[in-house]
């Protein structure tokens, strides 16, 4: 098996293409299981089935659900088009046994398709990142397959391995919100299997990524609401997960409170509850806490909860903004025809997901991303903007 720097699953598509060109193995030949290449190869399942998917794209092999792998029936003719089975341009062959799928059969033949992992679909954020991805692969002839993870761990791995036996060429991962790292992730790493993580990063891993900067984020928003007189100003997240992003947001709304001279009051930073959108309780701390007028601003680190805590101010005949202000990350409104009424920080999602697209892209077209650093991989940390509207104002 060849030694060169390449990843684990392009020298295991190299071992293969070998022995088929040195027809150790001929049509219709069975391939070990992926069991027995894990064990032979000393790799995850994650690069063996990425290997397999690769070679069955390309037309190597095929693969019969229940039964395994066999080497493509009309091998010889593709042979016979390309003697130097390093520089195959394969294609996919046109007989194959029946009962045989191509590892692709999830998607249409031949397409293109990019693999999209969200936690979740229910705010305007999301849809659209969504749309700045599409919009830059449907424009280079990919096309985009979605899985909302439900923010699980165990179904976020799940997606990572059905996108690649069903012959996603790469993926684009906005992680889970989780404590611990998803190891299938790590495993894509290690694999060389290209993919772009979204918004959320793996603090000490490199990887490719495209994100805001929480952390200045949460800087812009206490130095706005400083300077309109604000001191009580309070953070709140509507999930006790100590995410990263919520970390790094809360991290920049302790600085900025650190510059203003002040003192860091803990009980302002609200992340030890979950709130359920579902129903309204005047007996959850938040309610409580906003009826007690604790704080005459809000920094919300998602668009969805300022909606919420400025609902529990009409129940309370609070005023948004003469008596609060309420600031959230992200825009609640939807763009379409409509300014919205929420000062926010943006952090540019429809942008964030171009790039991200295009950084991935970019890499399956073997070129290395301009802004890697010295590990080869892409970094781009974008700067969130503050918007200026109607949901904050002086404090009276």
């Amino acid at each position: 098996m060849a030694t060169e720097r390449q990843p684990l699953y392009m020298q295991i598509k190299r071992y293969f293409k070998d022995l088929i060109a040195q027809e150790k193995l001929k049509g219709n030949d069975k391939i070990p299981s992926e069991k027995e290449l894990m064990e032979q190869f000393d790799v995850s399942r994650i690069t063996v089935a990425n290997a397999l998917v690769q070679l069955a794209k390309e037309g190597w092999i095929y693969r019969i659900p229940g039964r395994g792998s066999f080497v493509s029936s009309d091998i010889e003719t593709l042979l016979s088009e390309k003697p130097e089975a390093g520089d195959r341009e394969p294609r996919a062959p046109g007989n194959r046994p029946q009962g045989a799928q191509p590892a692709s059969a999830g998607f249409a033949a031949g397409a293109r398709t990019i693999g999209l992992l969200m936690p979740d679909l229910v705010d305007h954020f999301a849809l659209r990142l969504v749309q700045g991805i599409n919009s830059v692969l449907e424009a280079e002839g990919y096309r985009l397959h979605i899985i909302v993870t439900g923010n699980s761990i165990r179904r976020e791995k799940e997606a990572i391995q059905h996108m690649i036996r069903a012959g996603a060429d790469g993926l684009l991962i906005f992680p889970c919100d989780a404590e611990t790292y998803n190891e299938e992730i790590l495993s894509l790493k290690a694999a060389g299997y290209p993919f772009v993580l979204v918004d959320r990063y793996l603090p000490g891993i490199e990887t490719n990524v495209v994100r805001s900067d929480g952390f200045v984020g949460g800087q812009t928003a206490v130095d706005y609401l400083w300077e309109l007189g604000h001191r009580d100003i309070a953070i709140c997240s509507d999930s006790v997960l100590p995410t990263i992003t919520v970390e790094d947001r809360i991290n920049g709304y302790m600085e900025g409170l650190k510059r203003r001279g002040a003192l860091i009051n803990p009980a302002l930073i609200l992340t030890d509850f979950n709130v359920d959108y579902r129903r309204r309780d005047e007996e959850h701390p938040l309610f409580r806490f906003v009826k007690n007028r604790m704080a005459t601003a809000y920094i919300t680190l998602n668009g969805r909860l300022g909606v919420h805590i400025s609902s529990i101010c009409r129940q309370l005949g609070i005023r948004v903004p003469e008596e609060v202000s309420i600031l959230t990350f992200d825009d609640p409104a939807s763009g379409l025809g409509e300014e919205g009424v929420y000062s926010h920080i943006s952090q540019s999602e429809g942008k964030m997901g171009e790039q991200a697209a295009r950084m991935l892209i970019g890499m399956l077209e073997g070129e290395r991303p301009a802004e890697a650093g010295a590990g080869g991989y892409g970094k781009i940390i974008m700067e969130p903007q503050l918007i200026v509207r109607r949901s904050t104002g002086p404090l009276s």
